[in-house]
This record gives structure tokens, C-alpha cells and sequence, in this order.
């Protein structure tokens, strides 16, 4: 009878060490996560999907928000990478590590009607402060012009007014401000006399794009700095990554994680 205690007990015992192991296993794994600008997200969800196949120890979250809370977050240390889809300026970049991941362009979105196929940047400058109203002005129909631009804080909508609007031209101030370039495209879906700017990564046949200065948004035009209206996808790190995270970012930067990128649209400049 002893000796079946005594059994009993060590038998008892193996189980409760390696289920306290098989726990521990359990909550091994390292969270990564990734916070910041809307049109990096889906790319940055992908990235992370992929990288997950085939690294189960690792659990990645990527969050949107806007540019400016990649920023901060990266800054912070409350994200383990902020994302940017704009360029960071100088009192933003202390203590951050940036990771260009590629271009993107900036599409001038209308309306599948709209009869307008090409706009200069001096034209888009004129159309969102305000100062061109009507279609007709610009050789479209007569058509009073709906904007639909970016809430602060989107990379897209700092990388469009640092590219077309200039430093003291502002974009008017009645423009319906929409959250992502998914909000964006509806807008302009819905109305044919509206005009938009979203992500080249993003842009669909749902929605109309426009060449700008003679020059249609393309990933060869793009990629040879032709198509002006680009900005960059950013990944930023407080300092210098180290462990699993250091692992991402540098599998980021291989030849397998730009397959990934190619799929999305996102374009390796060549200029």
C-alpha cells in the first residue's frame, strides 16, 4: 500500500512540473507591437502575417491611428515600432532609428464620371485652398468641386501639403476630412463631383486616378522619382532594436519580406 502512495505522489508530481513547464511555454512568446500611420497598417499587417508563418515564438500587433501617433508612440516607447507615411521632421527624429521600407505614391482620386484625366500640381494647389471651385474651370464639367482630404495628423495629408500646397497655402478649411483613404474612396464613390488624394498601395477602379503634370501614378514612375507626389513608408524603433525585434526588422529588409512588398504596391525607388 505504500509503495502505491509513493507512486501515486511522484506520478502526481511529474504532472504538476510539466504542466508548470507547459505553461511557462505557453507565455513565452515575445509581443511586438507596431502603431501608427493608417496607410502603412495593412502593409505592416502583411509583413507580420507572413513573418508569424514561421516564427511561432513571436506575436505581432500592428494598430493604426495616424503618423503622428507612430511618432509619438515610437518616441515613448509605448509601440516597439511607430510607423510614418511622411517625413519626419528634425525635432521628431531624436532618439529614433528610421527604417525606409519603400515609396508610395499619393493619387489624385475623382469620380469614375468625371471627365478630367490630367491636373497640374499649381491646378491641385488652386482646386483644395479654395481658389478654382467649378469643374468647368479646369476643363471638366460644371460641376461645383467637393473636397475630401485627411484628419491631422495622417501622413498622407502632411506628405500632400509639404508636396503641393506649400509651406503658406492651406488647404480650405470646409474640405470633409475623412480618417483613412478606404474613407477617402467612398467619398469620392459616392460623388461625382468630388476629388481626394489616397495611397497608391491602396488605390482601386472603384475610384478614378489622375495624372498629374502629364505623369500617371505608377509603380515605374514612382520608383524613377518621375511621379512627384510620393512619400515614404517609415518604420521607427526608440534606439537600436535588439532581440526578436531586432530579428523583424532586419528580415523587413530581405529579399523575402519584399515579395511582400511588391505584392502591396510598395515601391523600391531606383532614382
Amino acid at each position: 500500500m505504500k509503495n502505491t502512495k509513493k507512486i501515486t505522489i511522484i506520478v502526481l508530481a511529474v504532472f504538476i512540473i510539466g504542466g508548470i513547464t507547459l505553461l511557462s511555454g505557453f507565455g513565452s512568446s515575445e509581443t511586438v507591437n507596431i502603431v501608427g500611420s493608417t496607410s502603412v497598417q495593412p502593409v505592416a499587417e502583411k509583413l507580420a502575417e507572413t513573418y508569424e508563418e514561421t516564427h511561432s515564438d513571436i506575436n505581432i500587433n500592428v494598430q493604426g491611428g495616424g503618423s503622428s501617433v507612430g511618432i509619438k508612440s515610437a518616441q515613448d516607447g509605448t509601440a516597439d515600432i511607430g510607423t510614418s507615411s511622411k517625413d519626419l521632421k528634425d525635432d521628431e527624429k531624436e532618439g529614433l532609428t528610421e527604417y525606409n521600407i519603400g515609396q508610395d505614391g499619393i493619387v489624385i482620386a475623382v469620380n469614375n464620371k468625371n471627365t478630367i484625366t490630367d491636373l497640374s500640381k499649381e491646378q491641385l494647389k488652386d482646386i483644395f485652398s479654395g481658389k478654382i471651385t467649378n469643374w468647368n474651370e479646369v476643363g471638366g464639367p460644371d460641376g461645383e468641386i467637393h473636397l475630401v482630404t485627411r484628419e491631422a495628423g495622417s501622413g498622407t495629408l502632411d506628405a500632400f501639403e509639404s508636396i503641393v500646397m506649400g509651406k503658406d497655402t492651406k488647404i480650405k478649411s470646409d474640405a470633409i476630412a475623412q480618417s483613412s483613404t478606404e474613407a477617402v474612396k467612398q467619398s469620392v464613390k459616392q460623388d461625382e463631383n468630388a476629388i481626394g488624394f489616397v495611397s497608391f498601395a491602396h488605390m482601386t477602379d472603384d475610384v478614378k486616378s489622375i495624372s498629374v503634370g502629364g505623369v500617371s501614378p505608377s509603380s515605374e514612375t514612382i520608383a524613377d522619382g518621375s511621379y512627384e507626389l510620393q512619400r515614404p513608408f517609415l518604420f521607427l524603433v526608440k534606439g537600436t532594436p535588439t532581440g526578436e525585434l531586432k530579428e523583424f526588422i532586419d528580415w523587413v529588409n530581405s529579399s523575402e519580406a519584399q515579395k511582400v512588398l511588391d505584392e502591396e504596391k510598395i515601391i523600391k525607388s531606383t532614382n
